[in-house]
């Protein structure tokens, strides 16, 4: 049915929520990119068949839906019991059987298949009570989790494109303008920049035609949020930029796929097909008069390609390089005609925004940062996921409250936001609360919203170089300062982690820092320092024993580090058994011992020991004792 008013989407939108009522039970299975890695379509299909078999549709009024992904990637597949809330985690298909007998027949709680809180370990089986869950607040990913992300009937149920209506029939295109100002929402793809403020800049621009474009070339480690939302909640992204469309008086849109993220390019397409059918997308939307239409472009491979510049040039079928910033894209953007580029996150919130108010989107968040922030926490943390809270929340309520804290309660060391571009927060400001500013102030970014916690066995200058070696792979090489600077960068890290570290590096990473921070082009050259810097200023002693004593005091730099099994060893064989080169020799209950000859310095041992009887020191020290 194609919708050619606002009577009409008013309509489609009651029948839609009358269909979604009219499942009395429902089971959601989370089909996200993580959980599909280990299994949850089949599970999906299992109870899809389950449930047909036993005629629980027309009998109870069961259905089953495959939705995105609900965040808690670490525990999948992840199915939802609707409506008692029930969360069940690490289902396998093979216990669907049960599941339908003894919980959704039966009423009885499987108590193996709960969440275990980490802090109590109590079995806990409301979704909502889950601490990773209950701490949350979702705008962006509001649908996430809730709705088949490839059927349109059920996004409208949850309010998609009821933003669009208001829009299209309520509001006049500057009247958008005032409400995304009024909201105070800026770019969640890094840079913070006003929306609304670069919207009025495209639109202020001379010329007739204008793009909208959606970057959705996600690079970062450890970063996934976009890739969620687009697989999860296609529809929110769409909404997001039609009206964008409408406030700017444009008429052509372009999605920016990374090309490592098939499943997302294929909800967009699926999204777009439905949408165009349904009138809520192309030639005369709702009736409305305004025409608008979007399509999707595969990324280029490359992370510079997330840079502005480089996106639009890629999507114009050039090299993705950046071009000089003085040229700015709202005025000469794709095609040298006034864009507006936004990313996935930020284009999600729009739809919300105008349903909402602004007031009421401007009434979450600081003072200066408005509403909600999604990040994805990973790394050395007990719940990694995708998670979206207020703006200022502390780091130390995102670790511990939602992360659950650190893996083995481990000493808490540092966490890194921002992505390669962004830097390492150390323990002492924990309490830090998460928005543009503080993070700026304190060397980091917010960036696309990566969150990597690292806890004590985590070398800093090791980090440092992992970043600054991505980079070195993913600069352009258009401009001198980045392309060389991240070289010769590279290369003084290098003797750093090897043991060639000499007095005067510090300096001289330093020195190199600024020039690049003054001279490259684009952000990526002017950023890359900043992992480099924040580890410097936070944990300068680490660089200090890296070079004066030939020692990495996390144990973590294979060239600097040995290993020895300390008289508390009781003997439990893990180690032996995981030694990749037999370097360790016992029997079982005995002391065991490791000998440095056949060492590589992996730490297999280190990692697997139960009892923290293995300790590592500095290798320097083995050449004292062949003396001695």
């Amino acid at each position: 049915m194609r919708i050619e008013s606002k009577d009409q989407f008013a309509a489609f939108q009651a029948q839609a929520r009358e269909r979604e009522a009219g499942r009395k039970k429902r089971v959601l299975v989370c089909c996200g990119t993580g959980c599909l890695a280990t299994g949850a379509r089949e599970v999906a299909e299992a109870f899809a068949y389950e449930i047909a078999e036993r005629g629980l549709d027309v009998e109870i009024g069961l259905g089953v839906k495959s939705t995105g992904c609900h965040g808690f990637c670490e525990r999948g597949p992840l199915v939802v019991f609707q409506p008692e809330g029930l969360l069940y985690t690490k289902v396998q298909a093979k216990r669907v059987p049960e599941i339908v007998e003894k919980t959704i027949l039966g009423g009885e709680i499987i108590p193996g298949l709960l969440y275990k809180n980490p802090a109590d370990n109590e079995r806990i089986p409301a979704y909502e009570e889950i601490p990773f869950y209950k701490n949350q607040v979702r705008v962006a990913m509001r649908n996430i989790g809730r709705i088949d992300p490839t059927d349109l009937t059920d996004a409208v149920a949850h309010d998609a494109y009821a933003g669009l209506a208001k829009a299209l029939f309520e509001m006049t295109p500057d009247e958008v303008l005032d409400e995304v100002e009024t909201s105070g929402q800026r770019g969640r793809g890094g840079a913070g920049f006003y929306t609304a403020r670069k919207w009025r800049s495209c639109k202020a621009a001379p010329g007739d035609r204008r793009f909208v474009l959606c970057n959705g070339d996600e690079g970062d480690p450890g970063a996934f949020k976009d890739r969620s939302i687009m697989e999860g909640d296609p529809h929110s992204v769409l909404e997001g930029m039609i009206i964008g469309a409408y406030a700017l008086g444009a008429h052509d849109g372009y999605i920016y796929v990374r090309d490592e993220y098939p499943l997302a390019v294929v909800n967009l397409q699926a999204a777009i097909v439905e949408a165009r059918k349904a009138g809520l997308l192309g030639e005369n939307i709702l009736g409305s008069g305004f025409d608008f239409d979007i399509r999707i472009s595969r990324g280029g491979g490359a992370f510079v390609c997330g840079e502005s510049s480089a996106l639009m040039r890629s999507l114009a079928g050039k090299t993705g390089e950046p071009r000089a910033k003085y040229v700015h894209s709202t005025e000469k953007g794709l095609f040298d005609l006034p864009t507006v580029l936004n990313n996935v996150e930020t284009w999600a919130g729009i739809g919300a925004i105008i349903h909402h108010g602004g007031a009421w989107f401007a009434s979450m968040g600081t003072a200066r940062s408005k509403g909600t922030k999604a990040f994805s926490l990973v790394g050395k943390v007990k719940n990694t996921g995708l998670i979206e809270l207020p703006m200022g929340t502390t780091l130390r309520h995102i670790i511990y409250d939602i992360g659950g804290g650190v893996l083995k309660d481990r000493p808490f060391k540092a966490v890194q936001t921002g992505g390669p571009s962004g830097g390492c927060i150390p323990e002492n400001l924990l309490d830090l609360p998460v928005d543009y500013e503080r993070l700026t102030e304190a060397g980091s970014m917010m960036g696309s919203g990566g969150m990597i916690v690292m806890d004590d066995r985590t070398c800093m200058v090791d980090v440092a170089r992992y970043f600054l070696a991505f980079l070195t792979e993913e600069s352009c090489g258009k401009c001198v300062p980045c392309r060389e600077g991240l070289k010769q960068m590279l290369g003084i890290f290098d003797a750093l982690v090897e043991g060639r570290g000499r007095q005067g590096d510090i300096e001289r990473i330093e020195t190199l820092a600024a020039g690049m921070q003054l001279g490259s082009l684009c952000e990526l050259g002017k950023s890359a320092p900043n992992p480099v810097l924040s580890t410097l200023k936070y944990f300068r002693s680490e660089y200090e024993a890296h070079i004066a004593d030939r020692a990495c005091p996390a144990g973590i730099c294979r060239d600097l580090t040995a290993f020895e099994i300390m008289d508390d060893c009781d003997g439990c064989h893990v180690c032996f058994k995981a030694c990749p080169t037999n370097a360790i020799e016992g029997t079982i209950k005995e002391l065991h011992v490791i000998h440095h000859d056949l060492c590589i310095s992996c730490g297999a041992c280190l990692d697997v020991c139960p009892t923290d009887s293995i300790r590592t020191f500095p290798k320097i020290e083995l050449a004292v004792r062949e003396v001695v």
